[in-house]
């Protein structure tokens, strides 16, 4: 069965392509490109000169027919200007359009200018969320940051260096000046520079020195707030309501000691004092 193959390209560094992306594009029988032209660099420098259509925003709905058409025939590699197609441009509605048809679909591995920030940021990656572009509007801006009051995640954002400090200073009006945060910036090209501080320093650096080129912001998650210990009436009061109830005191204890900040084996020696 024919195969559409998805397939990441440098997101600068004309060197950060795999062996198998390049294959892949020498083998297929057509490249939907996002810009031909910028792709038309990438495909020169490797001396590649397999067939290419664009698919872009504008045409993404009017070009599936034809892309289908080819996949008939062979086997079709969907590129985007750089980077992993399917993340922040239109290759999603092919890729979903591909599969709702029962056709073949396969992902390689390569650049994404996402991942890379997040890993150079310093910020924690045990868990994190890639939530795209933010609003423009600046209402939904504020809503978009609200969302992400108390979420502990770290957050990955792609914004227009023309925008990164509105965007900056609201996220500092709804999360505060310090939450940490990255600008990762031109990842990879000969400009690159990462800039990793609380958000109001953020602010104050980028004020100063207007940022150019392609931009990923990373914000820090939420910090769990301490839990609450119980002073040691509210933890009688409660053992005994849960004794009252019928509870064995093993159980009272290892439940209250999960709710109060207590240790479980002073509670249930609480428990057992306070039966004597």
């Amino acid at each position: 069965m024919p195969t559409l193959f998805i397939v990441p390209t440098p997101i600068g560094n004309l060197e950060d392509i795999t062996l198998r992306a390049l294959r892949i594009l020498r083998e297929v029988r057509l490249i939907a490109a996002e810009d031909t032209r910028t792709s038309r660099v990438l495909l020169d420098h490797y001396d590649i000169h397999t067939p290419m259509t664009s698919y872009h925003e504008h045409n993404k709905l009017t070009k599936l027919d034809a892309i289908f058409a080819a996949l008939a025939g062979g086997d079709v590699a969907l590129i985007s200007d750089a980077g992993t197609p399917g993340i922040s441009d239109p290759g999603y509605e092919l890729i979903q359009a591909a599969l709702s048809a029962g056709m073949r679909v396969e992902a390689l591995p390569g650049a994404c200018a996402a991942i890379t920030a997040l890993v150079a940021s310093g910020l924690p990656t045990e868990q994190f969320v890639f939530l795209g572009f933010p609003p423009r509007k600046a209402s939904d801006l504020r809503a978009f940051f609200n969302a992400m009051m108390d979420d502990p995640r770290t957050s990955i954002l792609y914004e227009s260096p023309y925008r990164l400090v509105d965007t900056v200073r609201a996220a500092i009006e709804v999360l505060g000046g310090d939450r940490p945060g990255c600008v990762g910036r031109e990842i990879s090209k000969l400009h690159e520079e990462y800039t990793r501080a609380p958000l109001a320093e953020l602010l104050a650096y980028y004020e100063a020195h207007t940022p150019r080129g392609e931009v990923v912001l990373l914000i820090g998650g939420a910090t769990p707030s301490a839990p609450e210990i119980w002073d040691e009436a509210r933890v009688l009061s409660a053992l005994r309501a849960r004794l009252a109830a019928g509870e064995r005191l093993k159980d009272a204890a290892k439940a209250l000691a999960a709710e109060s900040g207590w240790d479980r084996k002073a509670i249930y020696g609480m428990g057992v004092g306070d039966k004597e």
